[in-house]
Order: structure tokens, then sequence, then C-alpha cells
């Protein structure tokens, strides 16, 4: 048979194919075990770098310096029972306490008890309060913790945290400040814009949050001071540590005062 003829024939021998090598998969280079014991693992920061020996017994000068010097120190509100308490320190949100003296007199003549504000007239109570600003939510948690006193408590003002965290409109700086101020009672720490500022200055907190700023400060002082540590605070951020030019020359514990706010000139 002539090669041209196997050439044209379809029966001619099929290809041989040679079968590919299957791709390994690449593996990754081990890494060094002694690398590995080079390299150091950062340590998660103390919450409260503040809370050593040497900072308690800072926090405790300074808490009787100031004691000293602010010896009349208590709660600038003006009230007479708990249930003004309460309302007067709902509409000290946002606002100042001189304000709200102002307008609870006539407030507390109008409205002398819980079933009073629970039934008053939301256009009249605004009204009432106008000049304390955010008038309308604030009418409303009025009325609605006013509310849940007459049908829970008898009208009468709870003094435990739990129950006055479930009114409208308050949360743990208002709860604070009722149950230590009406009812003595040390559940926390109170904490506004001044003790916060004060709290940064003094090195007291890292924190930013008032709730963790509460912990740090509940760490660094006995629960004896806690009722009255805010207020000692609040005194001193009105008389002395202001936020924009803080009196240092005048302040009785600028010697235990390592902030870098200090005008000294």
């Amino acid at each position: 048979m002539s090669p041209t003829t196997l050439k044209n024939r379809k029966d001619r021998p099929p290809k041989r194919k040679i079968p590919r090598r299957p791709r390994q998969k690449r593996i990754p280079p081990l890494k060094n075990p002694q690398h590995q014991r080079l390299q150091r693992v950062p340590r998660s920061p103390a919450r409260n770098p503040v809370t050593a020996k040497s900072g308690l017994a800072r926090a405790q000068r300074i808490f009787e310096r100031l004691n000293e010097h602010y010896p009349d120190a208590k709660c600038a509100l003006d009230f007479k029972n708990p249930l003004q308490l309460l309302i007067a320190t709902i509409l000290s949100a946002q606002s100042t306490d001189k304000m709200v003296n102002t307008v609870t007199p006539a407030l507390f003549r109008k409205y002398r008890s819980a079933q009073d504000f629970a039934v008053a007239l939301p256009a009249d109570l605004e009204k009432q309060i106008h000049s304390c600003g955010f008038f309308r939510s604030k009418a409303r948690s009025i009325q609605g913790t006013s509310r849940i006193l007459v049908e829970k408590h008898k009208g009468k003002v709870p003094d435990t945290m739990d129950a006055l965290l479930e009114l409208p409109g308050v949360a743990r700086k208002t709860a604070n400040v009722v149950l230590g101020v009406a009812f003595a009672k040390a559940e926390g720490v109170v904490v506004d814009t001044h003790v916060q500022r004060l709290s940064r200055r003094l090195n007291f907190s890292q924190q930013t949050q008032p709730e963790k700023i509460e912990r740090d400060l509940m760490d660094l002082f006995p629960k004896k001071q806690w009722i009255l540590l805010p207020h000692l605070l609040i005194h001193h951020g009105r008389a002395l540590c202001h936020a924009r030019k803080p009196e240092c020359l005048k302040c009785p514990i600028e010697d235990l005062c390592t902030s870098d706010e200090k005008v000294l000139a």
C-alpha cells in the first residue's frame, strides 16, 4: 500500500496523546516560629490607668481641697420635694440651672402634684416651660413621667435606680441627681458637662461617654463621696475652671493639675 493511500484512509492510527501533569497547588511558605516569638502582641490598655495608688491618693487630695474651698457646694436647682427635683432636673437638660430656677416657681405653684402634671393641657404646660428650650419634648416627658408615677407609684417618686430609669426623659444623670439629693442614696455619680470637662482635665478619666466616665469616678472615689463629688466639680467648673479660659492662678488645686490646658499668664 502506498503512503498516499494510507494518508487518505480514515482508519489511519490516532495520534498519541501525552497526558498532562496535574497542576500542583501552591503551598504558602511556613512562617518562622522564631519570628512569631519575636512579634509582640499589643496589650489592651487599662480601662482607667489612673486607679493606681498614686492616682487614688492624688484624687483624695483634690477632693479635700475642693471641699475646703467650696464648703457650701450643693445642688443648684431649687426644689421642696422629690417630685419638684425630678421635674426641675428634666427641665435642666440642654439648659442652665439658673434658667430653670426662674421657671419653676410659677410652674410649681400651678402644678402641685404628679396628678396635676398628668392631666395638664399640653399647650399650657409648654407655655410654662418655654424658656427652658425643647419645651415640647420636655412637656411630653414630664406628662409621661407623671402618669407613670400616678399609675404605678401612687404619685410618689420612686427611690430606686431601676424604677427611675423606666420614666420618660430620665437617664442615669437625672436618676443619680434624684437619688443622691432627694433620698441621700449613692447609686452612682452625676456626670454633666462640667464633670466631663474636669474629669478629663484632672485626669480622672480618659473616656468620653458619660456612663464610662461615671464608672471611672466610682472606681476612683469611695462610695461615701459619690454624692458630693459632682457638686464640688460643678462649682469649681463654674467658678474657676471655665471651658475656654480657666483661671488657674486662682485655682486651689493648680499644683495637683497636670492638664495641658493650663493658663498661668
